[in-house]
Formats: structure tokens, C-alpha cells, sequence
């Protein structure tokens, strides 16, 4: 597939501060690309410079082969841009909101009907046409603001943590349609705080501290020596009262790092640590019922080990 997103060494400082130092990826025709990081770690920064918005200070970036430096008309066609507070206009209900979009994008007559019939099917808005903005919920708000970013046909489209704020139904009905654009070919680069939702993607890059970690495919991350140390095995420990065997057994023999995950607690040991000292150390302190299961790592053990190993080489540098 070709690359509809390319960085090389792109750098933006602010003064002396460095929001986003040397990042270097690129994004395949009709991938989902999930970009993920803690708050503050330079996500928005990249996304502006890819849209155009922010003039990069060093390195260079192409989207759909335009120079995103120059931020000429031909980019501003070629792209959408979804914010978490994408503005709506409240007092305007679904198919004002989606003329006025339209018709900023000049479309007009024929042609703009066209369009709007088409996003209206697409993101399934027909039965809240005549309703205010102000009055959909927030899942419904972000299906009208994804049209509205859509009404130009945009061949890209970045989304700036799209689902924040918004309930488990709307987030997966939103994901769905993510999918549907996907599928049509539509090349989707996707910010988001949730293991989850990156578990969806095609390809995933992890920025911390202004620094792209990693950048690929999910299942190629998970089998990265760094996430399976040498010598040891994951497995998944079902009990009740996860909080005080995660206490128990975060400090047992051979026990490298726990941690809870719904109900249960995820643990990396040792390869020679058997179930019993596991089973044992929990019958400490009270907890009899327990069912142990091998697993292999998830995006979230990914990104953990990569972010302590990136602050202890920050810590010896």
C-alpha cells in the first residue's frame, strides 16, 4: 500500500522547549493509525503540523504527497480534521450544521444535497435532523462533528481523541464507523488515551516525552524482547479481592510486576516461578479461589515497559 503520511525528523520547539523532537513514522493508504501518549507528550503538536497548522522547526512531512509546510489549498482539500471539541453550532440542529459546513467547503444547490445525503446515511443522522446540537449526547455529537469534518471528501482524516468524554456504546458505535471509512479507503490517523481502542488499529505509534518510541503493527510490539524479558511467562490470576492479592503478591518470589485489569491481575514472573508459591502467597492472606491462565502481553504492557526503559536511559544519560 502506498504512504498517504510520511515524517522524517519532524521537530517543533517552542523557544527553548522542544514539544516534539525527531519524529520520524509513516501511515499506509486506508490504515487506522493510532497515536497514543500521556498528556503533554506532543499527540496535538504533530497532528497541527500534519494539518498544517504549525510550521514544523526541523524535519519535513508529507500527507497524500503535499509538502505539509507549504499548508496550500491542496492540503486543506485533502484532509479532515476532527478536534475533541470540534465546533458545532448549538443553536443550529444536524442539517443546518451540515449546510453550513457544506456550504463553507463551497458547496452548493445539487451538489451540496448530494453530500449531505450521503453523511447522513453514512453516520446514520436521520432520525435527529431537526434537533438542536446542543440537545444530542455526546456520542451523537461526535457523529454529527465527523460529517461535518467529512463534507470536502477528505482522503485523510485526523481525529484528535475522538471518543473522550463519551459512554462504552457511543465509543465502539463510533469505532464501527471508523471502520466503514477504513474500508472505503480513507486513511485515519486517530489519537486516544484508551488500550482498547488502540488494540483496533492496524498500526500504532507511542510518543513519550516528546519522542516517538515505537512504531508498528500491535501484534509485532507485543513480541518485542523489551515486553518478554528472557526467562519469563505472563499469566492472568482470577480471585476475588484482586486489591489485596495484587498487595500480596507484588512483592512474592519471582513475581517481576503486577498490576490489576478488571477483575483479575495480570503478573509477569519468572519462567521457573511455579502456581503454587502464586496460589500460596494468596492463601496468606485469605484468598482460597483462584484460577491461573497464561497470556501474552497487551498494547498497555507494551507501552509500560517501553516508558520505563526510556526513563532509565533519560535517568543515566
Amino acid at each position: 500500500m502506498p504512504e498517504m503520511i510520511e515524517c522524517h525528523n519532524l521537530t517543533k520547539r517552542f523557544g527553548s522547549f522542544t514539544a516534539v523532537d525527531h519524529v520520524t513514522f509513516s501511515v499506509a493508504k486506508g490504515s487506522i493509525f493510532g497515536f497514543l501518549g500521556p498528556n503533554g507528550s506532543g499527540k496535538s503538536t504533530v497532528i497541527r503540523m500534519l494539518c498544517g497548522i504549525l510550521q514544523p522547526t526541523e524535519g519535513n512531512a508529507t500527507v497524500a504527497g503535499i509538502d505539509v509546510a507549504e499548508a496550500s489549498d491542496e492540503l486543506k482539500a485533502t484532509i479532515g480534521y476532527m478536534s475533541q471539541k470540534f465546533s458545532l453550532y448549538d443553536e443550529l440542529n444536524v442539517n443546518e450544521n451540515l449546510q453550513f459546513y457544506g456550504r463553507l467547503y463551497g458547496l452548493r444547490g445539487a451538489s451540496l444535497k448530494k453530500r449531505m445525503d450521503e453523511l447522513i446515511t453514512l453516520t446514520h443522522l436521520e432520525p435527529y435532523l431537526t434537533r438542536r446540537a446542543a440537545l444530542l449526547s455526546g456520542g451523537w455529537r461526535q457523529r454529527l462533528a465527523m460529517a461535518c469534518a467529512l463534507m470536502h471528501q477528505p482522503t485523510v482524516l485526523f481525529l484528535d481523541e475522538p471518543t473522550a468524554g463519551i459512554d462504552p456504546v457511543a465509543r465502539r458505535e463510533l469505532w464501527d464507523l471508523l471502520f466503514e471509512f477504513s474500508g472505503l479507503g480513507m486513511t485515519l490517523f486517530v489519537t486516544t488515551h484508551y488500550m482498547d481502542e488502540a488494540e483496533r488499529c492496524s498500526h500504532v505509534g507511542y510518543i513519550h516525552m516528546s519522542r516517538l518510541i515505537v512504531s508498528g503493527v500491535p501484534e509485532d510490539l507485543k513480541s518485542m524482547p523489551q515486553v518478554n524479558p528472557p526467562g519469563t511467562r505472563r499469566l492472568d490470576v482470577n480471585c476475588d479481592h484482586v486489591t489485596v492479592g495484587l498487595q500480596a503478591l507484588r512483592h512474592a518470589p519471582g513475581v517481576r510486576s503486577a498490576t490489576v485489569f478488571g477483575q483479575s491481575m495480570h503478573l509477569l514472573v519468572d519462567q521457573s516461578t511455579p502456581e503454587e508459591v502464586i496460589r500460596r502467597e494468596l492463601a496468606r492472606v485469605g484468598i482460597q479461589q483462584v484460577d491461573i491462565r497464561p497470556i501474552g502481553p497487551s498494547l498497555e504492557d507494551v507501552f509500560v515497559a517501553l516508558t520505563a526503559q526510556t526513563e532509565q536511559q533519560a535517568k543515566a544519560a
